[in-house]
Order: C-alpha cells, then sequence, then structure tokens
C-alpha cells in the first residue's frame, strides 16, 4: 500500500508534534533563540566572504548601510528572519546579512595591544608570541578566564578579557 505525499506530511507534523510536546528544545533560563534556527541569540559567528553588504533591512530591496571588508571577521548575530542574519561587529555597527555570507566557525578579535599568548593557561607558563590589537585569531577552547587562539602560525593561551567574538561565561571544550 503506498502512502499519498498529503499522509506522509501529516503523519511528520503529528510525530513533529508529539516530540516537541513531550521532549521540549533544551533552553537554559533567561535564553532566547531564533526563531529560524532555534540556536541561542545572541551568538557568535564569523564573515565567510571577503565582503559582504550590510542592509537595513532582511532582503535585496533594502539599502545598503554598511559594507564589511574583512574575512573571517567575528560578529555577532543579534536577530533571525528567513535567510538573514542581522550582526553587529565589535563597535555595534551591523545590519542585516545574508547567512550564505557567514561562517559557524569562530574568530575572535584581539582588543588589547601586544598581548601575551602562553604556552598554558597560566599567566607563570612561557610566552609563546604576543599580538598585536585588530589580530583576528581562530578561536579554540575556553574556560572560565582563559581562551586558545591560534593566528600566523602561533597558538597558546590568553585572559579571555583580551578577545571580542567570545562570550564572558563562555565554555568551550
Amino acid at each position: 500500500m503506498k502512502l499519498s505525499v498529503s499522509v506522509k506530511r501529516q503523519s511528520l507534523a503529528l510525530l513533529s508534534a508529539f516530540i516537541l510536546a513531550f521532549f521540549p528544545p533544551i533552553v537554559h533560563a533567561g535564553e532566547t533563540r531564533g526563531p529560524v534556527t532555534n540556536l541561542p541569540l545572541p551568538r557568535f559567528v564569523s564573515m565567510k566572504a571577503s565582503e559582504a553588504n550590510v542592509r537595513r533591512g532582511p532582503s535585496l530591496t533594502h539599502r545598503i548601510d554598511w559594507v564589511f571588508k574583512r574575512r573571517d571577521m567575528p560578529l555577532q548575530i543579534t536577530g533571525e528572519y528567513g535567510n538573514w542574519r542581522k550582526v553587529q561587529d565589535r563597535d555595534g555597527a551591523g545590519g542585516w546579512v545574508h547567512y550564505a555570507l557567514l561562517s559557524g566557525v569562530r574568530t575572535v578579535l584581539v582588543e588589547q595591544d601586544m598581548i601575551p599568548v602562553h604556552a598554558r593557561p597560566d599567566p607563570n607558563s612561557p610566552v609563546n608570541a604576543h599580538f598585536e590589537e585588530g589580530v583576528i585569531a581562530r578561536l579554540g577552547s575556553c574556560t572560565v578566564e582563559w581562551c586558545r587562539i591560534s593566528a600566523g602560525g602561533y597558538k597558546g593561551w590568553t585572559l579571555k578579557t583580551n578577545l571580542w567574538g567570545v562570550g564572558p561565561d563562555e565554555i568551550r571544550k
């Protein structure tokens, strides 16, 4: 016996409703979820493209207010609408960007000049390098106070307070 497409869709919809009713998504107290992706808001991402038009609203008909021109730049998503994400940079400048121009690869922006990058998450450990203000680094694991970062062939640990693009309470393994 073959089921029609509409019967399959109805069955899938009923199954989905059952699962959501008895097994709701895990949401921490006070956490907001995006209406499109169901991912936490706000959250950090990076620019996949080397150039991205930042629009006043979530469509191609809206005026371009900014053009971000830095590949891998960390951005914070603060809203979602269809295929569009509302983003902002470290300075709060932003608007709506098409999701295809963004990546889930995490990067951070060095906010202090000549930050020490240590071999271990310990201020007494050897310093592997110093990163200048404005360097974009790949984000690795993070503890409560420290994050592992890498850029230009150098890697190590620095204090989370030296970075923009990671939440103050964020822990990464």
